[in-house]
């Protein structure tokens, strides 16, 4: 079993930028990523990235967001030029397969919002 643990969410303005977070217990193999999922509506693909560091992103977020991982198998999500519609609950995964929504490890969520 691994524990994933976020953090980095809070609430800023229009066109600010956050860093998110998302520490294992233990290093995964193959895909992580980033999902969100705002009130009411379904959990999307935010960006992810594989074993040998190859990174994809939703068109939503492309050029705004930036996936990345240390060593350790810590999980980044650098967000910039951020918008409301990216409200939303961000959560990590582990140990998938990238592009879809197959991953055996889910964190619990780190809350983003954006307004003025």
């Amino acid at each position: 079993q691994v524990d994933l643990v976020e953090s980095g969410g809070g609430s800023v303005e229009p066109g600010g930028s956050l860093r998110l977070t998302c520490q294992p217990s233990q290093k995964t193999p193959r895909c992580m990523g980033w999902f969100r999922q705002a009130p009411g509506g379904r959990r999307e693909a935010v960006a992810s990235i594989n074993a040998v560091g190859d990174t994809s992103y939703a068109n939503s977020v492309k050029g705004r967001f930036t996936i990345s991982k240390d060593y350790k198998g810590t999980l980044y999500l650098q967000m910039t030029r951020l918008k409301p519609e990216d409200t939303a609950m961000y959560i990590c995964s582990a140990d998938g397969i990238c592009g879809s929504q197959e991953y055996h490890y889910w964190g619990q969520g780190t809350q983003v919002t954006v307004s003025s």
